[in-house]
């Protein structure tokens, strides 16, 4: 059956409200049981809100702005300000005060909808000395507060209001940019841009009423807003909000999703798990592990042998059934995004018999531009482009006639950025061709590959072009590594900047009976530098000369939001790390390289 095609975001949950009205839609662990709340409940919620915020007199083309984390309530906040004819302005509550009000400034949201108490104490702060904002509602606060949330479903009760239909072409929400380089934008993303996505997804992917997420992704960012909120609701399925990213892994035993919509980071730490798991095992069941994953590996390639089948279904019962038990022991398949998933934890994933499609978007594009699916899937390539999207590569800015800047069209492609004429002209051309600013290149058979941005590439003094992010999305898959970044801009070679993952470190050091009085002496130690070296050299050897890393640092304060290195969706802000560890770089420079370049 052909997917549906929305007209807009009001259409899409009105049917799925009616149509889906006793089936389960969000899980929340409470009292350490998993508890749903229905599509009629939510839908209940969101017209009573509807009303409520109608009430406070929003209308089109007002702005609403909400600053939480996922949960029920975001969910309908966003499906009553779709009914109003109004735009969602999300946000997270790991931003900064000053970020949510530089944001509610410049979209000139008409309520802040907040969600713990301290980021409504903080949303009412900035609120009362602007005139663009006039009402703050908590969403924890009592309901004997009349700016509370509950009240705010009190008085819509009471009178109650159809919804607005929006036009295809009207605003569904503003979502800010996560700032890399600069101040964050908002992409205006219309309802078409948003239902078009998910058309698209439906078109490619095998999902159903039956399915069910672990949610962990957040929605005020595109690819959870659109692949997995949207896409999943659309079509009846349920959403298990996770409690935190430190419990993924048992929320995932716990939920038993059938499909994942998910950053490779998960399927890395699963790997890491893995690895230690093995390594205080017997020698028996890692051979048993490795030989199991070698067969898994040929038979995407070949017929196995008899002696091969023998030990891959010997595998699969004593190792890889274990894997998918941590994981539900129903999980299909994943839709993985932002980034690269790395050969080893795909190999991993495939032989514990778990698909992994890798798709590739932007928040200007709503997200989805290109993704694999059961009809053209090939490991290393994000897809070829969705239904409704056609992709161009310009190689204009590489001087390489194998890669240039990706160039996207479709119907995703956002309007423009809030109020930036100048910077919205500077990427959407007048064909409305999307400039992403990203690196890669299309195959003979229409798969596209993405080797990096336009903006973090750089010179070395040679004239050889660097683009980091590849190599650091290696390093990244190692067990031994946090954060890595690469540097080099107009230097002789390239030097990075390594966060250690220290329990995993200190775990290797006490398996060969090293001792550190504390993590200072373990970073400063030879043999932990070695051992780190030697990761970097083993992720490097598929890497031009260079692009390698010549020289290393280690630090161990992380790569946060908290502390301004992360945007909100886990990119690093390189020039805040430059800023905040320039000395220590610039200091690589001034000896021999310590790993060698060719």
């Amino acid at each position: 059956m052909p997917a549906t095609r929305f007209a807009n975001l009001v259409e899409m949950w009105e049917r799925s409200a009616a149509r889906f009205a006793t089936a389960p839609l969000f899980g929340a662990k409470v009292g350490g049981t998993w508890r749903y709340t229905t599509y009629g409940e939510v839908d209940r919620h969101v017209r009573e809100l509807r009303a409520g915020l109608g009430a406070l007199g929003v209308g089109r083309g007002d702005r609403v702005a909400l600053v939480c984390d996922n949960r029920v309530e975001w969910a309908v906040v966003a499906h009553a300000t779709y009914g109003l004819g109004a735009a969602l302005v999300p946000m997270y509550e790991a931003q900064r005060p000053e970020d949510w009000e530089l944001v509610c400034r410049d979209a000139g949201a008409k309520v802040v909808v907040a969600g713990r108490p301290h980021v409504v104490e903080a949303c009412r702060a900035f609120a009362a000395r602007a005139p663009w904002a006039g009402h703050v509602i908590g969403l924890e606060a009592p309901r004997g507060d009349p700016s509370s949330y509950a009240a705010l479903l009190a008085r819509g009760a009471e009178a109650p209001r159809p919804p607005v239909v929006p036009g295809a072409s009207d605003t569904a929400t503003i979502l800010y940019t996560a700032g890399t380089t600069g101040r964050p934008k908002g992409a205006v993303l219309t309802h078409d841009n948003i239902t078009s996505n998910v058309w698209a997804l439906h078109e490619l992917l095998p999902l159903s009423a039956a399915d069910r997420s672990l949610s962990y992704l957040p929605w005020g960012q595109a690819f959870g807003h659109t692949c997995e909120l949207h896409a999943l609701s659309a079509l009846g399925a349920s959403l298990a909000l996770a409690e935190a990213n430190d419990k993924i892994v048992a929320n995932l035993a716990e939920v038993s999703p059938t499909i994942l919509v998910s950053v490779p980071l998960v399927f890395h730490r699963l790997r890491e798990t893995v690895e230690r798991q093995l390594e205080r095992a017997p020698r028996l069941l890692r051979t048993l592990f490795t030989e199991g994953l070698a067969a898994a590996q040929a038979s995407r390639r070949r017929k196995l042998g008899l002696r091969e089948r023998a030990t891959l279904e010997a595998a699969d019962r004593i190792v890889f059934s274990r894997v998918r038990a941590r994981l539900g022991g129903r999980l299909r398949y994943a839709f993985s995004g932002a980034a690269a998933l790395s050969p080893a934890v795909a190999d991993l994933i495939a032989a514990v018999g778990i698909t992994v499609y890798e798709g590739y978007g932007l928040t200007e594009t709503g997200p989805v531009v290109a993704a694999n699916g059961p009809r053209a899937h090939r490991i290393g390539s994000v897809g070829k482009p969705v239904a409704g999207v056609r992709v161009v590569i310009d190689p204009t800015h590489t001087g390489d006639p194998r890669q240039g800047e990706i160039v996207v069209y479709g119907p995703g492609v956002m309007r423009g950025y809030h109020e930036r004429p100048e910077e919205t002209a500077s990427v959407l051309a007048a064909d409305g061709a999307f400039r992403t600013g990203d690196l890669g290149y299309l195959d003979g058979d229409g798969f596209l590959y993405v080797t990096g941005r336009l903006a973090e590439q750089y010179k070395l003094e040679n004239g050889k072009v660097v683009a980091p992010a590849p190599l650091e999305e290696m390093l990244r898959a190692s067990p031994f590594v946090a954060h890595v970044m690469i540097y080099g801009d107009n230097r002789p070679y390239n030097v990075a900047l390594l966060v250690p993952d220290l329990d995993a470190v200190a775990a290797w050091a006490r398996a060969r009976k090293l001792h550190f009085a504390g993590t200072a002496e373990l970073l400063a130690s030879r043999e932990v530098a070695a051992l780190l070296e030697r990761e970097v050299a083993r992720c490097s050897t598929s890497f031009r000369a260079f692009e390698r890393v010549a020289r290393l640092a280690l630090v161990e304060e992380s790569f946060t939001v908290d502390n301004g290195l992360l945007t909100p969706t886990h990119r690093v802000r390189r020039r805040a790390v430059v800023e905040r560890h320039g000395r220590l770089l610039f200091a690589l420079y001034d000896d021999a390289p310590a790993i060698g370049r060719d």
